[in-house]
């Protein structure tokens, strides 16, 4: 992958802080029920898939440990799969990291089909007050279309890097001042800003924000309900990132693309705009990079906002693995949501298994199969963890109150509720008590009232009600290990307790760091008396 996305990754991997936490009980699901707002349900073989191969997929990802949070295929309209690993499940919402980019590029075909814009319009048009006082050639050349296909012609990713803060308040004149040092068009570079300038330039044209004026024009139609995105300061949908939608809708968004722009008997897209945005508009590995080209997904070259990808599939993704791949050719859509750092492994993984799966004619019923591969799909899980619900320290520990020393995070104190079912762990800072509930052994819901970071950079107008779920476990008498999982992002918290005495010591660690080991969770290990 290109080195400007892996900055974003450490971007979005590195900013975890501590959250405060509320929790409540709910019912965790595994498996949507069809409405009228859902696409149609099928048996796998009615629509020339095999269950057994399907199966396959499944054990695959699950051996390779890829952490997959949910999963869908859909054949010829109708969805012959759906999984979702628990606590994740059909109703919740997942963040789509880059895979926001297919939506922002979709608004921006929209928005040209009903004239506010046009895909050769200069980019600086947009935006007279905003340009630096010396206008590059290169900078005057870039279009609309450049932005989309990822050759506006920076080196690098021109959001983020030297000089540049997700708090600053004008993004649009940080980009704009960046040097160009490429004519736009010939030097593919995966690049956040080129995308949020096109969710600027849908706000400039239309009057509206990019998620205001795609609600009725897609998510509306295509029946998106509860989506959210996040906004900069400005004002503006980030465009690049920071879109929440269910897993079905990742497959809807597909789904829309393989027939050519219609739904329902309406057109949303014109065919002209799929077929350019699906499409190969620039390289983006070196023609004597022969073997990169026959193994990498990320070397097959991009369309706007799509990746190509080879057995003449396309896709949106985003990081740690949130995707939408669609396979023209054998008319299926799969929607995909984790947190991994092999993406290349996922997507090996569906060419292994999930290609073959797809025949070219129905098959015969597979009873026994179908059977089976309900069966795992009903049962997905994501591990707790490991150790025992009870321990003699808990009895001890159990309503005490723990004054933690002083450290950089503000927490004053600490409270633990321990019984055989439930892990109550109560955490006093500068804003309050936040509370925090935790099945001992299984997965607890509930919700928090404060975003989790890395979910969040900047400002923004996402509600601040996120769903939870916990699992706690002794690994040995006197160190409690807590899960917290954020389901509507990719992210979940290890927090640790080591009783010694009367004491306790309180470790924090991101998943990005469990990951990655080579990133740092920065934050203290809290002491208390």
């Amino acid at each position: 992958m290109h080195t400007t996305r892996r900055d974003f990754l450490r971007h979005v991997g590195l900013g975890t802080t501590l959250f405060g936490l509320g929790s409540s009980s709910s019912t965790l699901g595994f498996a949507a029920e069809p409405s009228g707002k859902s696409l149609p349900r099928s048996l796998p073989e009615a629509q020339g898939v095999s269950s057994p191969k399907l199966l396959e997929f499944l054990q695959a990802v699950e051996t390779s440990k890829l952490n997959l949070h949910s999963f869908m295929l859909v054949r010829h309209g109708h969805v012959v799969a759906e999984g979702w690993w628990a606590p994740y499940s059909h109703n919740l919402r997942h963040t789509l990291y880059s895979l926001s980019k297919s939506f922002c590029s979709t608004g921006v075909g929209i928005a040209a089909a009903e004239g506010k814009l046009s895909l050769e319009d200069k980019v600086t048009s947009f935006f007279p007050e905003d340009l630096p006082a010396n206008v590059s050639p290169n900078l005057a050349a870039m279009q609309v279309k450049h932005l989309l296909m990822m050759g506006a012609g920076h080196r690098g990713d021109s959001l983020f890097g030297e000089g540049f803060s997700v708090g600053e308040k004008n993004w649009i004149r940080s980009v704009l001042a960046r040097p160009v040092e490429f004519a736009p068009g010939t030097h593919f570079a995966y690049n956040n800003g080129a995308t949020f300038l096109c969710s600027a330039i849908v706000q400039k044209a239309t009057g509206q924000t990019l998620f205001d004026y795609l609600t009725p024009r897609l998510f509306e139609p295509l029946g998106i309900e509860g989506a959210d995105w996040e906004r900069n300061p400005q004002g503006i949908n980030n465009g690049a990132w920071g879109l929440r939608v269910k897993t079905e809708d990742i497959a809807k968004l597909g789904q829309l693309y393989l027939q050519k722009g219609e739904w329902s008997g309406k057109r949303l897209l014109s065919a002209a705009w799929v077929e350019a945005a699906n499409g190969l508009q620039i390289e983006n590995a070196a023609p004597n990079d022969v073997e990169r080209r026959k193994s990498s997904d990320w070397a097959q070259g991009y369309g706007y906002q799509f990746w190509r990808c080879r057995h003449d599939a396309v896709r949106g993704d985003g990081a740690y693995g949130q995707f939408c791949l669609m396979l023209p050719k054998q008319q299926a859509v799969i929607a995909i949501t984790s947190e991994t750092n092999d993406l290349q492994g996922v997507l090996d993984a569906a060419w292994k298994h999930l290609l073959p799966a797809l025949e070219t004619d129905k098959l015969p019923p597979n009873a026994q199969g179908s059977s089976r591969l309900r069966e795992k799909l009903a049962s997905l899980t994501l591990p707790v963890p490991e150790g025992k619900t009870t321990s003699p320290t808990a009895t001890r520990v159990h309503k005490r109150v723990y004054s933690i020393a002083d450290n950089s995070l503000g927490v004053k104190r600490v409270t633990l509720f321990l019984n055989d079912d439930i892990c109550g762990f109560t955490l006093h800072d500068g804003t309050g008590d936040h509370r925090i509930e935790c099945g001992m052994g299984r997965w607890k819901t509930g919700t928090t009232k404060l975003s989790p970071s890395p979910l969040h950079l900047a400002v923004t107008t996402v509600p601040e009600q996120s769903q939870i779920a916990c699992a706690a476990a002794w690994s040995d008498d006197n160190t409690l290990v807590m899960n917290w999982r954020f389901v509507e992002s990719a992210h979940y918290q290890v927090v640790t307790c080591r009783f010694e005495g009367d004491d306790v010591k309180i470790e924090f660690k991101k998943s990005a760091a469990i990951l990655n080991p080579g990133v740092k969770d920065d934050r203290p290990v809290l002491v208390g008396k």
